[in-house]
């Protein structure tokens, strides 16, 4: 974004009471044409935060408002707004602050505080799952359907850990017989978080489909979140099943053990002794993790410890033996410290899309969606005698013309559906019923989507506002760059014109000294740098001795500034006859300076670009303004101007 652009962000539920309600008198006109009272109110308002209205306040904006416009109205004139360049980014924000409009807000927090109240509370669980890809062919469908509903009626009267262990395609269901343990918000697919905390304890679940297949759930237990800790370990590798191995580990363990309860330093034991070496170099220290992250015996022992530096006696895992020291340890944060996380956390599973498609409900109810089924049926029919996914198909399509469905002012036959099931892959549905019932689903959210994003600048005035800001905004740097920043930066001849005509404006308080500070690697160096420095251009005094003297050494060091007295110890004792004494460098102990005293007013602009840089920016921008006045007309009705009102 560019820095003007960041400056016009606002918060998009702006009050609705900046917008004028009904009738919008035109307060100016510009270029003849009109600028609406409540646009101007909008913009004003937000750039002037106090209180009160002040006449004199508000005239002076009127003026900063009419330049802005003015400068808009010139980039205009030069086609700016008819760019590529423009229109790409103006596009490319709008689509950044068309989403919140574009989704159901009321769903969005919704969906946030539950994913919260989840993380708040762990659930433990077991699970039998029949496998079932997402987009099986009905017959597969219905055979796990079935399978996954004789296993339900099982587990009414046979013990559930039992069937799990026989039947369960999980693969870890032959080991743990189905259990998973505690389980939290994010740390399974969603349709599986909803029902295991929708499902009371002692309770088994409905049947749950996700993109897996069939799960039944029950469960066992409910706690509050142990929330997260951060621990070091020192661990001992001995894999379970080699007992010499095991006892010696076991053996290190107690003794390290020991060593720490006598006041040993763990970290430093931990980078010596450690065999787990991703976190040995870190002192032992362990990312910071949730209960279900780590196996079962490390975490119970990891959450165990109470206090911050409590160390636990070894824990023997699959992996071996670990000491365990706690670094930290928290609970769950506030909603408001947590949202933005829960955001981007939402954004990546089934929950992301829950907004839009509640606004979707909305939109077909407000806009009277309408479907002609007779018409759905004519292509459900053509899809009986062809492959849906065959061009044949959609050639037959095309050739309806029928009314297919319609909504707000708009109107879709069967061939408008055809042109979009070309330019959409089908899934991979293989009935033709499936099939186009689904895309016609789709293919009727995205052109109510489109509809209502269209209609965005007519249903939200703040929307409208916020996107003229940017579009103003872009033309206004464009044109501010061409006219003024750039043009300043780069007219040297402008800059030199304008520092003589106000040179009296850039006199100093105290002398500067103008010139080089020449240190040089040996006697030789220092005596051969003098002689050239006599000899060349005193404006390039730098390139010339490094271009002579440095090969693949660096003999020379030039230094180039504008120096008063307590900046540069050289200066200080070279020019300002500084008493201090002053240690030559041990790597270039030679040393020179080559240069002018300016007492009181730069030699030229260079010696002061910056300041003078940005006093002809102004110039510029003033002169630019004549100009501009001169050219477009501008006309303020002075009787609204004394209506607006502030916020």
């Amino acid at each position: 974004m560019k820095p003007f652009v960041i400056s016009l962000v606002v918060v998009l539920a702006f009050s609705g009471c900046l917008f004028a309600q009904g009738y919008d008198p035109v307060l100016m006109t510009i270029n003849n044409k009109p600028v609406l009272k409540s646009e101007f109110e909008y913009i004003y308002n937000k750039n002037n935060t106090n209180n009160s209205l002040d006449k004199k306040t508000l005239d002076e904006y009127v003026d900063l408002f009419v330049n802005f416009k003015l400068k808009v109205e010139e980039a205009k004139s030069k086609g700016i707004d008819t760019t590529h360049a423009f229109i790409s980014e103006l596009s490319g924000y709008r689509s950044q602050l068309t989403r919140p409009y574009l989704t159901d807000q009321n769903v969005e927090e919704a969906v946030l505080l539950e994913a919260y109240n989840h993380l708040k509370e762990e659930v433990d669980v077991s699970h039998i799952l029949i496998q079932i890809p997402q987009n099986a062919a009905p017959v597969d469908t219905l055979k796990a359907w079935n399978s996954i509903q004789s296993i339900l009626k099982r587990i009414q009267n046979e013990d559930f850990a039992k069937v799990a262990k026989e039947v369960s395609e999980d693969p870890t269901a032959a080991k743990n017989s189905g259990r998973i343990g505690f389980v939290s918000a994010f740390r399974t697919v969603y349709p599986f978080e909803s029902a295991a905390y929708n499902t009371p304890v002692g309770s088994v679940s409905k049947v749950v489909r996700s993109t897996i297949g069939y799960h039944i759930i029950k469960v066992h237990a409910r706690r509050n979140s142990m929330g997260e800790v951060t621990v070091a370990h020192i661990m001992l590798s001995a894999p379970k099943g080699d007992a010499a191995k095991i006892k010696a580990a076991k053996f290190t363990a107690d003794s390290l053990y020991k060593r720490v309860l006598a006041g040993d330093d763990f970290g430093t034991l931990a980078k010596k002794y450690s065999q787990d070496k991703s976190s040995s170099a870190r002192d032992g220290e362990l990312p910071a993790f949730t209960t279900g992250r780590m196996v079962p015996e490390f975490e119970a022992a990891a959450f165990a410890l109470k206090n911050i530096g409590d160390i636990s006696v070894p824990v023997q895992t699959n992996y071996g033996w670990h000491i365990i020291k706690l670094l930290n340890k928290k609970g769950v944060d506030s909603f408001e410290s947590m949202k933005e996380d829960l955001v981007r956390k939402v954004n990546r599973d089934e929950r992301a899309s829950f907004g839009q498609q509640a606004l979707l409900r909305r939109l077909r109810v407000d806009y009277d969606c309408n479907i002609n089924a007779a018409a759905v049926q004519d292509i459900i029919k053509l899809g009986g005698k062809a492959d849906v996914n065959d061009s044949l198909f959609k050639a037959e399509v095309a050739k309806l013309n029928k009314p297919l469905f319609s909504f707000a002012d708009k109107k879709y036959s069967q061939a408008d559906f055809a042109k979009y099931l070309n330019s959409n892959p089908e899934s991979q549905i293989s009935t033709a019923s499936e099939l186009i019932n689904q895309k016609l689903d789709a293919y009727i959210d995205a052109e109510l989507l489109a509809y209502e994003d269209s209609q965005l600048e007519k249903e939200h005035p703040e929307f409208r506002y916020l996107m003229n800001e940017y579009h103003d905004g872009i033309l206004l740097f464009e044109i501010s760059n061409n006219q003024v920043w750039e043009k300043a930066s780069k007219d040297t001849e402008g800059l030199k014109k304008y520092f003589n005509a106000h040179k009296s404006d850039y006199t100093w308080k105290e002398p500067h000294y103008k010139g080089y500070i020449i240190s040089c690697k040996n006697n030789a160096t220092f005596k051969m740098a003098k002689s050239l420095v006599r000899k060349s251009d005193k404006d390039s005094v730098d390139n010339y001795l490094r271009s002579r003297l440095n090969d693949s050494i660096q003999y020379v060091k030039v230094e180039k500034g504008l120096f008063v007295k307590g900046e540069n110890k050289v200066i200080d004792k070279e020019v300002f006859k500084s008493k201090e004494n002053l240690a030559p460098s041990n790597e270039y102990p030679f040393v020179f300076i080559t240069g002018k005293m300016l007492k009181k007013t730069p030699e030229n602009y260079t010696d002061v670009r910056g300041l003078v840089t940005a006093d002809y920016q102004e110039y510029l921008e003033k002169e630019w303004i004549k100009t501009l006045r001169a050219k477009y007309k501008v006309i303020v009705d002075q009787n609204i101007l004394k209506t607006v009102k502030k916020n």
